[in-house]
């Protein structure tokens, strides 16, 4: 059953200079421009709007918090935030999308906000599965059988296992930064020398170093990570705050710290999710509707376009948003996100 609850303090940060860049398994190359469909989105400056009072609802080890905005009868649309971001991503999205009649629910990942984990003896997991699964038992939990899924980093991740391997949960895709399913082996191959600069950050989180500077510099850290992978994405420190918040999660640097340790093999996951994690590793094509988006001024590593478009099977579109749009694209360009979700059931 679900309740509200209040959101959690705000955290104090002073600012700093700029470095990083996001995200450890994604091959970097050149963005190439789809003749289908590109549009442009001019700079914007960051939404000082919020959700209403977030709700909890137990699902399976967890209790997760979410927002949930639009009618209860509506189709369903769940937004999924990646890493170091949290629900307010789609502050601007989610009520596009219930204007237009979706129930919109925006669930704070594993080790954010207000999600729980309820077992004290329960592994911090930051595998990539877990977070689909995760999703999986939200969905039962709120007996939504179908919906279309949507996110970008950890959650466009979540959302592609979903797609891939439970499509009769998703009735369509849409990820920023397209395919984004990786495996352990595939994370053994070195990558070009820009490539593993930019992912600096995965490089430190392997050491007890890396674990102890991030729990106790993880404002300033996370953003770092802001400025570099959406270096024209203006935000002032009040947006930075209203997310960093999410990151004073008890379990937030356990989950973050195995999660990249885990991609590089370093840290083993739970053996229950071990067949799961062999059929991702083989790459699983995805056969339902999707759209991919990929902005212009994104800093993080990802690969082109060309390089994932053959593992969409079914309908598919991929549309290149330039006008200084970067990683957190849905926080970045509202509109083209929203689109892109009401338009991806009409493909």
């Amino acid at each position: 059953m679900s309740n509200p609850i209040s959101t959690q303090r705000r955290r104090l940060l002073s600012s700093s200079t700029a470095l990083a860049a996001l995200t450890l398994l994604d091959r970097a190359g050149t963005v190439h421009a789809s003749a289908a469909y590109q549009t442009t989105s001019p700079p914007r400056t960051a939404s000082s709007a919020s959700f209403g009072p977030i709700r909890q609802v137990e699902a399976g080890g967890l209790s997760i918090g979410y927002a949930e905005e639009g009618p209860a009868n509506g189709p369903v649309v769940i937004l999924l935030h990646g890493w170091p971001h949290d629900i307010h991503s789609f502050i601007d999205v989610a009520p596009l999308l219930a204007a237009a009649g979706y129930r919109v629910i925006v669930p704070y990942l594993r080790g954010y906000g207000s999600t729980r984990i309820l077992s004290p003896s329960a592994p911090r997991n930051g595998q990539q599965s877990i977070f689909a699964v995760d999703v999986i038992a939200l969905m039962d939990a709120l007996k939504i059988d179908k919906a279309v899924l949507a996110g970008f980093d950890w959650g466009g991740r979540a959302a592609n296992i979903i797609a891939a391997i439970w499509p009769e949960r998703c009735r369509a895709l849409v990820s920023a930064s397209g395919y984004l399913i990786s495996s352990q082996e595939a994370n053994r191959k070195p990558a070009p020398p820009q490539v593993e600069l930019q992912a600096w950050f995965q490089y430190y989180f392997a050491t007890e170093r890396g674990a102890a500077g991030y729990a106790e510099q993880r404002d300033e850290f996370n953003k770092l990570i802001w400025q570099r992978a959406s270096p024209r994405f203006r935000f002032d420190d009040a947006t930075y705050l209203r997310t960093a918040q999410s990151f004073d999660n008890p379990d937030h640097v356990a989950i973050v710290i195995h999660n990249y340790r885990w991609r590089l093999g370093l840290a083993q996951g739970e053996r229950q999710y071990d067949d799961l994690e062999k059929r991702l590793a083989q790459a699983p094509k995805i056969s339902v509707p999707t759209i991919t988006l990929e902005g212009d001024a994104n800093g993080a590593p990802h690969q082109p376009p060309a390089a994932y478009a053959g593992q969409y099977i079914g309908k598919y579109q991929h549309r290149d948003i330039s006008g200084g749009i970067g990683h957190n694209l849905p926080q970045e360009t509202p509109s083209a996100f929203a689109q892109a979700v009401l338009q991806v059931v009409t493909l």
